[in-house]
């Protein structure tokens, strides 16, 4: 069983039957799964893919940096969300950032959030590293390190790790767990990005891979169970 773990969902996900923007039924949903994880403390790293993608916006005028910029942003969007309704919905929670926005959420701290979970509260983060060039999938790498989690779940659409993608392959076969080392060198694994991947192996960071919208998953997963795929040294 782990006792924290590092929970990324994408922006993606949290559009749920809209196209883009924030599903709050769903949302809720969320909310009463994590609140099936008993003895462990929960931190939430959140994309923002469904306001905005960094990588989509660069051209036309507009710089690599900034549009990085406007992504961090997107990931505020949802963290500020995320936290209410998971607060309106008895799942106490609180959302930091790693840029500064004062105004609208606490700054990111060590400290402050390591507070937050000894209080039992689940730690919602924006920003990412607060860098330009670098993912929410790196990000949660490395948050996940300063913050000492046991794992990393990484919620996707599909079930675990296959050498390629299920969606487009139906022969696609599935890994019920695999060497960080070999995320990183077969080519057909794209479940994060090789840059993340390579990070969580130089420090031994165990990640799992598993379907978000299947009941009693989170919690399964941090029970221990065979859920999903884990990557792991």
């Amino acid at each position: 069983m782990y006792k924290r773990v590092l929970l990324k969902l994408s922006g993606e996900q949290l559009q749920g039957k809209y196209e883009g923007g924030f599903d709050a039924e769903l949302v809720k949903w969320i909310a009463e799964e994590i609140k099936k994880v008993k003895n462990a403390q929960v931190v939430v790293m959140i994309g923002g893919g469904n306001y905005a993608r960094g990588a989509q916006l660069t051209g036309g005028g507009v710089g690599r940096v900034t549009a990085d910029h406007i992504g961090m942003l997107a990931t505020m969007m949802n963290a500020l969300a995320l936290a209410d309704v998971f607060n309106a919905n008895g799942l106490s929670a609180r959302a930091l950032t790693n840029i500064k926005a004062d105004q609208v959420a606490d700054q990111f701290t060590h400290r402050r959030a390591l507070s937050h979970l000894q209080k039992g509260r689940v730690v919602i983060i924006a920003g990412g590293t607060g860098r330009p060039y670098l993912t929410t999938d790196t990000a949660a790498v490395n948050l996940a390190l300063e913050l000492d989690c046991d794992a990393i779940l990484k919620a996707t659409k599909v079930d675990g790790v296959y050498d390629k993608d299920p969606t487009k392959n139906p022969d696609a076969k599935k890994f019920e767990s695999i060497s960080l080392r070999d995320a990183v060198e077969q080519p057909g694994i794209k479940v994060m990005d090789k840059a993340a991947i390579a990070l969580a192996e130089e420090h031994n960071q165990s990640i799992v891979v598993f379907e978000l919208l299947k009941e009693s998953n989170i919690a399964r997963v941090v029970a221990g169970e065979a859920v999903g795929t884990t990557i792991s040294a």
